[in-house]
Parts: C-alpha cells; sequence; structure tokens
C-alpha cells in the first residue's frame, strides 16, 4: 500500500527537513516486508488570501492534487482521536489487508482544514489535544508511519 503525506507548506532545507527525510527513508525501507511503501511526502503552497475562510478553502483545493483516486484518507486534526503507536499500527495494516492500494495523510495549513475533510476521513487522528506546528506535524507523522512499519515487522524499535 501506497503512503502519502499531503501537507500544507513547504520545509526549507535545515534540521528539520533532514529529520523528516531520515523519518520518510527508514519508514520506505522497514516498510517494504509489509507492503506499506513507499512513504512519499507532498507539499502545496500556502495559500496567500487574507482571509481564513479563503486560505482554508485554497489549501484544501490544493491538497485534492495529490490524493490517489481510492486512497483512505487520513485527516491530521488537533480535534481527532488519538491512538496509541500500537493502534495506529493496527489501523494501516487494516487499511491495508481491507484492499486499499494507498492511504493519503492530509495536514492543513495554519487555519486548519474546512468541516468536509473531517467529514470525508476514513480517520482523523490527533496527536494529543496541543496544536502543533504543521511543519512539525509532519515530522510526527513520519515518524509514527516508520513506528508501525517496525511494529508490524517485529522490529525493537518500538519497544513500549
Amino acid at each position: 500500500m501506497r503512503l502519502r503525506i499531503a501537507a500544507v507548506g513547504r520545509l526549507k532545507s535545515g534540521p528539520e527537513r533532514e529529520i523528516l527525510d531520515r523519518y520518510v527513508e527508514r519508514a520506505t525501507l522497514t516498510g517494504r516486508s509489509v507492503r506499506l511503501t513507499p512513504l512519499e511526502v507532498m507539499e502545496v503552497s500556502e495559500s496567500p488570501a487574507r482571509r481564513p475562510a479563503g486560505r482554508i478553502g485554497e489549501e484544501w483545493a490544493s491538497l485534492q492534487k495529490p490524493m490517489i483516486s481510492g486512497a483512505r484518507r487520513v485527516v491530521l486534526d488537533s480535534r481527532g482521536r488519538g491512538l496509541s503507536s500500537e493502534d495506529f499500527a493496527a489501523r494501516l495494516a487494516a487499511f491495508r489487508d481491507g484492499g486499499a492500494d494507498a492511504a493519503v495523510f492530509l495536514i492543513g495549513g495554519a487555519d486548519g482544514l474546512p468541516d468536509e475533510a473531517r467529514k470525508d476521513a476514513d480517520l482523523v487522528l490527533a496527536f494529543g489535544a496541543a496544536t502543533f506546528p504543521h511543519q512539525i506535524v509532519r515530522i510526527l507523522l513520519a515518524e509514527q508511519i516508520y513506528r508501525a512499519a517496525t511494529i508490524l515487522t517485529g522490529h525493537p524499535y518500538h519497544r513500549g
């Protein structure tokens, strides 16, 4: 099953980009043996609109371009459901074993995503009640995808 992170905003070169790239590479390599590969990151530009509603709408439209037809949609939102790493791994395996060819993880910009994004999602996921910068969320997500792959392969990275 292909995995894609579609995120608003672009990470520049630097420590954050290096960490993201490291987890994407690890997730892709580890995920091969459990049919969770490749992990791709697609970034779309932030909207220049002045009003939040306009920014949300434009960014949502841009996030539709990296969608994969028939993919499971996972929306990252602070109002979503918190899952343990084991439960997250099980959910990815269930998507894969249920016949999904792909899963796309959607990360909005500073103003978030529209209500329709959450309504249409197969999973609305939160990394706790706190709000994190959307650039950091993609790093956390890539690490959790890597961790899920290690859980599914029995690799000792996850010891929790």
